[in-house]
C-alpha cells in the first residue's frame, strides 16, 4: 500500500472521492486542448467512472485517484495504479494540472517527486499512455523522461504507451 502523502513534499495530497467530482470537473474543463485530442468532453459521469474503474486484476485499494492541493485549491489530479501491469510497475492512468498553473514546471516537479517516492518503495518503472497526436502531452511526458515504447490502436483513438525507468 502506498503512502500518498509521500508523493509530494510541497502539496497536501488526499484520495479523491465522489464528493470531489465538481472540483475535478472544473479542473478538467479548463484543459480544453487535452479534450480536443482525446475527442471527448469532461463529464460528471466520466469522472465518477474514472474514480472507481480499475485495470484487470487490480483491487480498488491499489488505485489512488489523488488530488494535489495548494491550500484549498486543487492544483492537480493523478490516477495512480500500484502494481499494474506488473508488481514492480506504477501506472499513471491520468494526470492533469490546473490550467492556471501550467508552464511553470509545477507538473514536472510533481512527477519528479512522485517518481522518487515510487522508486523508494521498490517500483522500477512508471508507465502511462498518451493520446497520439497531442503535442502538449507528448512534450510534457518526454520532457519528464518518459520514452514511447509502442503504439496501441484502441479503435477510435491511438495510444502511445510510454515508460520511465526509475
Amino acid at each position: 500500500m502506498l503512502e500518498i502523502s509521500k508523493l509530494s513534499s510541497k502539496y497536501a495530497i488526499r484520495r479523491l472521492d465522489d464528493t470531489d467530482v465538481d472540483s475535478i470537473l472544473a479542473l478538467c474543463e479548463g484543459n480544453t486542448q487535452y479534450y480536443q485530442y482525446c475527442e471527448a468532453e469532461p463529464t460528471r459521469e466520466q469522472i465518477l467512472s474514472d474514480l472507481h474503474i480499475t485495470p484487470p486484476g487490480i483491487e480498488p485499494q491499489d488505485k489512488y485517484y489523488v488530488g494535489f492541493y495548494q491550500g484549498e485549491s486543487l492544483a492537480a489530479v493523478m490516477d495512480l495504479v500500484d502494481g499494474y501491469p506488473e508488481p514492480d510497475v506504477a501506472y499513471i492512468g491520468f494526470f492533469m494540472m490546473d490550467k492556471a498553473l501550467q508552464g511553470r514546471q509545477i507538473g514536472s516537479a510533481i512527477i519528479r517527486e512522485a517518481a522518487e517516492y515510487l522508486k523508494s518503495v521498490g517500483k522500477t518503472i512508471i508507465m502511462l499512455a498518451i493520446d497520439k497526436g497531442n503535442p502538449q502531452s507528448t512534450h510534457f511526458w518526454e520532457k519528464n523522461g518518459f520514452v514511447i515504447i509502442r503504439e496501441v490502436n484502441r479503435g477510435e483513438w491511438t495510444a502511445l504507451v510510454a515508460e520511465k525507468t526509475l
